[in-house]
């Protein structure tokens, strides 16, 4: 216990400050761009490099940990990311802190594309549920600690402080890393992996995520053509190249898993419905209901909040009920709370915003550990760098899809964007829920059908 309490410490700082980052620089982007001399539009980059960067990395840094090991590809990936973070405080200007940001997201990438697998081989496999329902529980409160965190620092700092805190964690966080991560077996040796796969990987999802972008931005309509025929054109032949391969990057050998791929699918809608509500609830808490930036960081903390005390617990339950089940259940409530929350009154007290943001996260909760347990119980342990992967990729994806969604809303419905999104939200977890249901018809991974044959 002592060594896997250290070995949870050391994936714990590393997922929360890659999840952190994500969000730690929003709040300063108009000091950012007063003191570097930029536009607010462009001081856009500082929070898109990291997310781009991540999101064209990240299957690749899973496959490679699968080649060299998990162990290896987590410390790099803190290692990158500490030093970038130095080279984020001294960035004088605007190019420089944007290229140390792209820097950071791939370091945050390598973290996060290995970090679950990471907790395969720290606890028993009887014991999957509680790492994971540990590891959902530090996303939780890493997700909404970052602007609460920049405010501090703000009040008492310059910007350049909101990357130099990364460092002494960054570092402490390596410390653990050497001292009580596992090794773990690698798959044969003489299995590399392809640059070029690597090259279509990044070019794919690059593409992919500037065209949702773009569509809901309202970008020129030819710009938004060419890039869109690219991407058809450099996905046909990366997919095709992917089919051919042993262990490819875009794992397509796991995902005739049918278990494996309905609990993807299940993962990116909730993500794109918990991104619809959390970027659509400030402007109507502000706008609509009166709040100030303060009470509406406070108000939807509720949300987050209430996930720290369910997802350990969802983590037990996934070794007594089938995923599909809590799932189905968690994701229903989720979609009650949200369908509450786009009818409830103007006049309605923080109370009754509250509770319903309590049921949001208690749902989202319940659902989100069990999942995570069968998405890594369910590939052979030789591929759970990959089945990390794609678990942080179905994420990025839904919160991207959301996000992209609720831009397209505000240009679309500009006087009832917040509630078309809250009534859009609940349309997802639901669909989320169906296909959730839809599970428990089939066979779990065999570490969780041995621990429910023994419970019965």
């Amino acid at each position: 216990m002592p060594r896997r309490l250290g070995a949870i410490l050391a994936v714990a700082f590393g997922v929360s400050l890659s999840v952190i980052d994500g969000s730690i620089a929003n709040v300063a982007l108009p000091t950012i761009g007063a003191q570097l001399g930029i536009s607010a539009a462009d001081s856009i980059w500082v929070v898109n490099a990291y997310q781009l960067a991540i999101m064209v990395s990240l299957l690749s840094f899973s496959a490679l940990g699968d080649v060299i090991g998990y162990r290896k590809v987590y410390i790099g990936g803190l290692m990158l990311f500490t030093v970038a973070s130095v080279g984020c405080s001294l960035a004088g200007s605007f190019q420089s802190l944007v290229l140390a940001r792209v820097m950071q997201g791939f370091g945050a990438a390598a973290i996060t594309s290995v970090n679950t697998t990471l907790i395969r081989f720290i606890y028993p496999k009887t014991r999957l549920g509680r790492g994971m329902g540990i590891n959902a529980t530090v996303v939780a409160v890493s997700s909404v600690a970052g602007p609460t965190i920049a405010a501090g620092i703000l009040a008492i700092a310059d910007w350049p402080w909101l990357f130099a805190v990364n460092i002494p964690i960054g570092l402490a966080a390596l410390s653990l890393s050497h001292r009580f991560l596992p090794q773990n077996p690698i798959r044969d040796a003489a299995h590399r992996v392809s640059w070029r796969d690597a090259v279509m990987n990044a070019l794919t999802f690059g593409l992919l995520m500037a065209s949702v972008e773009g569509f809901s931005h309202g970008i020129n309509p030819t710009l938004l053509s060419f890039g869109i025929a690219a991407l058809l054109v450099i996905g046909f032949f990366f997919i095709r190249s992917q089919l051919r391969e042993t262990y490819p990057i875009l794992p397509f050998d796991l995902l005739r898993i049918p278990i494996f791929s309905v609990s993807i699918l299940t993962s990116i809608c909730s993500f794109v419905a918990q991104m619809l509500a959390l970027v659509a609830l400030p402007f109507y808490l502000q706008h609509v209901c009166g709040y100030s930036d303060v009470q509406t960081g406070l108000i939807l903390t509720a949300w987050p909040a209430v996930i720290i005390v369910v997802a350990p617990v969802a983590g037990m339950l996934v070794e007594r009920a089938h995923a599909g089940l809590l799932g189905g259940i968690g994701l229903t409530a989720m979609a009650t709370g949200l369908f509450l929350l786009a009818w409830i009154p103007e006049n309605s007290s923080a109370f009754g915003l509250i509770w319903r943001l309590v049921l949001c996260g208690a749902g989202f909760g319940l659902f989100q550990s069990p999942n995570n347990s069968v998405l890594i119980a369910s590939a052979p342990p030789s591929r759970s760098g990959s089945a990390s992967g794609m678990l942080a990729t179905a994420r990025l994806v839904g919160q991207t899809t959301g996000a992209a969604l609720m831009a397209l809303l505000f240009h679309l419905l500009p006087q009832n964007s917040t509630h078309a999104a809250l009534m859009t939200a609940g349309g997802f977890a639901l669909a989320a829920a169906a296909v959730s249901f839809a599970r428990i018809s089939l066979p779990l991974p065999e570490v969780l059908e041995r621990k429910h044959l023994r419970k019965a």
